[in-house]
């Protein structure tokens, strides 16, 4: 899945899933981290690694996905914990056509986040809750539900 892959590391931190993919043969990835220095240091580590085919962008992932731009194919979403910006990111994601029509999306939040809170067409393929963080992973497929699904819904069209 990664190999060749566009991907977008929307709250990048560590930068540890943005290179992890790169390391997998993604084809590029962008990496966007709000902090001055942080981002630096993810730069920094880029050019140490070599990878030429990675980004560093400093900015707000709100107002930089509150733009068009060419969609990815897999996307990783682990903003900080408490601060209410999971929904909003989805909803800019896709509103501005940021996700491949068949998109990955990795989520990673705090374990009371409601699944049901995602649009329709992502359809949960995988989670786990380990302490106080789940993990999700979502296929956004074209359908015809309508923009959110209950937690019913998303289960009547779970992907195994």
């Amino acid at each position: 899945m990664i190999q060749g892959a566009r991907c977008l590391d929307c709250f990048a931190g560590s930068g540890a899933l943005g290179l992890e993919a790169l390391s997998r043969y993604a084809s590029e990835t962008t990496l966007l981290e709000a902090d001055r220095q942080v981002a630096k240091q993810l730069s920094d580590n880029l050019t140490l690694l070599k990878a030429e085919n990675g980004q560093v962008v400093n900015t707000n992932s709100l107002q930089w996905l509150a733009q068009p731009g060419q969609p990815f194919n897999l996307v990783f979403l682990d903003p900080p914990f408490r601060k209410g910006l999971l929904a909003e990111t989805i909803n800019l994601l896709e509103q501005f056509n940021w996700l491949a029509a068949d998109a990955w999306i990795y989520v990673e939040a705090e374990a009371e986040s409601a699944v049901a809170d995602v649009p329709a067409n992502w359809l949960l393929h995988r989670e786990k809750i380990a302490g106080q963080v789940a993990y999700r992973l979502f296929i956004r497929q074209q359908t015809d539900l309508p923009a959110c699904a209950s937690v019913a819904e998303q289960e009547q069209h779970h992907v195994d």
